[in-house]
């Protein structure tokens, strides 16, 4: 598992959701099958599925919120009904793997950032993006936002 810094800009159109972090593995794919239904009314569109997670605090932060949606190739001006458009812009750590693994993948890059010295910015949303594979299997690319 490769993990690097990189500096990256997320332009996403898609809906807000909220709950349970305990929740997440059924909300967040449930509300991006919403967003694909409605995906012909999304300008600039490209194929890449995008979530933005409100970062879990501590062990007593139990609901928070996210995004889903798609990237769009440049900003936009008009938002379907029911959706918003985010633009962010910072530093993160990230890497990248099957989806199955996704708990180890988050794990892995909590670790290696610590070792590295990175300090976690939690005011920022933690990023994924999502990508179908030939053989059925769907690859995840993790972004933790960090202090730069």
């Amino acid at each position: 598992m490769q993990c690097k810094k990189v500096k990256k800009e997320f332009k996403v159109v898609g809906m807000k959701g909220s709950g349970a972090f305990s929740n997440f593995g059924n909300d967040v794919p449930a509300l991006a099958q919403q967003v694909l239904l409605r995906s012909n009314e999304i300008q600039n569109k490209t194929d890449t599925e995008v979530a933005f997670f409100e970062p879990k605090e501590d062990e007593n932060h139990l609901e928070g919120h996210y995004y889903v949606g798609l990237a769009v190739n440049n900003s936009v001006n008009e938002v379907p009904v029911g959706m918003e458009y985010i633009e962010t812009e910072q530093h993160y750590v990230t890497t990248r793997g099957k989806i199955t693994r996704i708990g180890e993948l988050h794990s892995s890059l909590l670790g290696w950032a610590d070792e590295q010295g990175f300090k976690r910015n939690l005011d920022s949303y933690i990023v994924e993006t999502y990508h179908p594979m030939e053989d059925g299997e769907e690859e995840v690319e993790i972004y933790l936002p960090i202090h730069d």
